[in-house]
């Protein structure tokens, strides 16, 4: 029973550290849903701790599979007629791999949180050279391929953007954009209301 017991806790203990391991990049698509994207960068500070728990999220779950696999003692193999209960969903092999593929999912979330944003519909119009300004603002605060996405997504919904290329790698944001339609300070309160902040 005590085998189960701490197979079923390093289970809950694998989905927790999957879940924090992605925390920074899962908030600004919750943010987004709720309509509260300054919020997006409040976990930011975690990306400095990802692989720290990306490797605990691996060796909980390893552990789990480590106690549902192993092969039983004479001992545990003589006391099971006792409590011959089969035992419940939650303490199956199957619930196991149901929460190794959340706790994956939740890992490999930054690489396909783009899914989440609406990809902008941007009519073709021309824009006089003298009008196009092509500008690079330092962004402060992102950590993965979501941020990247929340900022390109907020950005485009100004009117008069012709293009944007946000980095996290870089730590900045390329925008290029007709000047007769849209100012950089709108610009720089868009990135700036997504909760990363433009370095002036």
């Amino acid at each position: 029973m005590n085998i189960e017991r701490s197979s079923y806790s390093a289970m809950f203990t694998g989905v927790f550290t999957a879940i924090t391991a992605s925390l920074c990049c899962i908030t600004p698509v919750l943010a987004l849903i709720a309509g509260t994207s300054g919020m997006t960068s409040t976990f930011a500070w975690l990306e400095a701790f990802r692989p720290f728990f990306i490797g605990l999220t691996v060796l909980v779950l390893g552990f789990a599979w480590y106690q549902k696999l192993k092969s039983k003692s004479q001992q545990e193999i003589d006391c099971a007629c006792e409590n011959d209960v089969k035992p419940s969903f939650l303490q199956s092999k199957r619930f196991l791999l149901f929460v190794t593929l959340f706790a994956g999912l939740m890992l490999a979330f930054p690489y396909f949180s783009g899914l989440f944003y609406a990809q902008p519909t941007k009519e073709i119009i021309y824009v006089p050279q003298d009008n196009m300004v092509d500008i690079t603002f330092t962004v402060e605060g992102m950590t993965c391929s979501g941020c990247e996405n929340h900022i390109e997504n907020e950005v485009n919904k100004l009117d008069g953007i012709v293009s944007v290329k946000a980095s996290y790698e870089k730590s900045n944001t390329t925008v290029k954009y007709d000047r007769t339609k849209v100012t950089e300070q709108r610009i720089i309160k868009a990135i700036n209301n997504t909760g990363y902040n433009v370095s002036e």
